[in-house]
């Protein structure tokens, strides 16, 4: 394949070839791009010697020799074609034009975009008025609330990825604004803060009635974002189908596409409007709704395609050093690979994401009897056995004949409601001295079966 306005080939990596015009081309041009070190006009596979080298260069020139910031909006990539190793730079378009060489500043030397196949100088007065409309209300320019921030949880996931933070990492990490304060980045990071995310779920299929309320935050986003990610884990169960020839096993939800949609969510959020993702799971969804429309200059096709344009580029940053998030613009293409694009609604000021639940729908034939019905323990069978009504909890420990009420809640009343066999008459207060407990219809059926 030849080049295209999105594709740049370069035979080598030397000291004649331009990287940061290439690159800076690519973050003005409203669809990013991809420029592979490697391979010639052609397209004919060369490779490179050195690539290792090469890549740790290519970052530094393009951390150190372009404005605004582009940390978060590349990667460096290395690749093997042919046998051959070459390296593909990956360009999210910026949200913080016009990009330029640190060197020339805002002129025609230093501001370059893509035109055609070619990375050209951009006229000054694009480059003023690009610089006249250039987003300012972003976490990296709002500085913090608050100033007396520690960043200790921060430090433990970047040394589980043997990738510790020095002094200077609130700089290196652009967790500071142009005057030196910490900014509502840091804020999001930081080990407390006031953002709660929350998950809840119902029991049905509308927000009638919720049985639970999970809130994860007020720490550092890491957090709660692994706090979110092993919530969705465990309501993902595993659904059994028992045919005359075989088990079908099936998640509710497909775990890599979901993994993506949670990350997203969270980087992607605008969370200037003060607003966090919330996740809703019901009995036969889950619902991701973030803050926030497709970022401006950003189309729908061109998100369907893979498209990337950071809204919060710090936060993905930090994502990718952590290993939370992979390629740029790699989490839309995952979640189209198990969803349809139906999933996704833009609406004027969010972005939802709904996920239908693949629990299989029993069908009794001569051949096949089905069977989906979570594991039971002896302990939830017996207590399922002695509902008669609506019980409140020292009415089963009575017909259970127990009177340790810790043995009671641990091995039978709770993996009860966990599994959805028994449903609380006041869900939001589960531990009231007025709480009454009765069977679900999923746990009148494992009685009945």
């Amino acid at each position: 394949m030849g080049e295209t306005n999105r594709v740049e080939y370069k035979r080598e990596f030397n000291t004649d070839v331009d990287i940061e015009k290439e690159i800076i081309a690519f973050l003005n041009y409203h669809e990013g791009g991809m420029l592979y070190l490697g391979i010639d006009k052609a397209g004919k596979i060369i490779g490179l010697t050195d690539p290792d080298g090469d890549a740790l260069k290519i970052k530094d020139r393009l951390k150190n020799n372009i404005c605004p910031s582009a940390m978060g909006l590349f990667d460096v990539v290395l690749e093997k074609r042919e046998g051959k190793e070459i390296i593909k730079i990956m360009v999210a378009s910026g949200s913080e034009k016009p990009y330029f060489k640190k060197k020339y500043g805002m002129t025609e030397k230093g501001c370059f975009l893509r035109v055609g196949t070619a990375a050209e100088p951009m006229q000054q007065v694009m480059i003023d008025k690009l610089f006249a409309t250039r987003t300012r209300n972003s976490i990296g320019k709002i500085r913090s609330n608050r100033q007396d921030l520690n960043f200790e949880q921060l430090r433990i996931y970047y040394d589980e990825k043997r990738k510790p933070l020095n002094n200077q990492f609130k700089k290196s990490l652009e967790l500071l604004t142009e005057d030196g304060a910490l900014n509502y980045a840091a804020y999001l990071l930081a080990d407390e803060n006031g953002l709660s995310i929350k998950v809840a779920k119902y029991r049905g299929i509308n927000r009638v009635d919720l049985i639970e309320n999970n809130e994860y935050g007020y720490c550092s986003l890491i957090k709660a974002t692994k706090s979110v990610l092993d919530k969705i884990e465990l309501e993902n169960r595993t659904a059994t189908q028992i045919t005359s020839k075989e088990r079908i096993d099936r998640r509710l939800w497909d775990p890599v596409a979901i993994r993506e949609a949670v990350i997203n969510a969270v980087v992607h959020n605008d969370f200037t409007r003060e607003v966090p993702p919330k996740f809703e799971i019901f009995s036969d969804r889950i619902e991701i709704t973030s803050a926030g429309t497709l970022p401006e200059g950003l189309s729908v096709a061109e998100f369907f395609d893979g498209v990337s344009i950071p809204r919060n580029r710090e936060l993905m940053r930090v994502y990718r050093d952590l290993e939370l998030v992979e390629q740029l613009g790699s989490g839309v293409p995952r979640i189209l690979e198990s969803y349809g694009r139906e999933c996704f609604r833009f609406m004027e000021n969010f972005t939802r994401m709904t996920f239908p639940s693949s629990e299989i729908t029993p069908q009794v034939t001569p051949q096949v009897t089905p069977q989906v019905t979570p594991q039971v323990t002896p302990q939830v069978e017996r207590l399922l056995a002695v509902f008669t009504k609506e019980h409140k909890r020292q009415e089963l420990q009575h017909l259970l004949g127990l009177s340790d009420r810790k043995n009671f809640t641990k091995n039978y009343l709770n993996p009860a409601i966990e599994a959805g066999f028994i449903a609380l008459s006041n869900p939001d207060s589960p531990t009231s001295s007025e709480q009454r407990y009765t069977l679900t219809a999923l746990g009148k059926r494992v009685v009945n079966q």
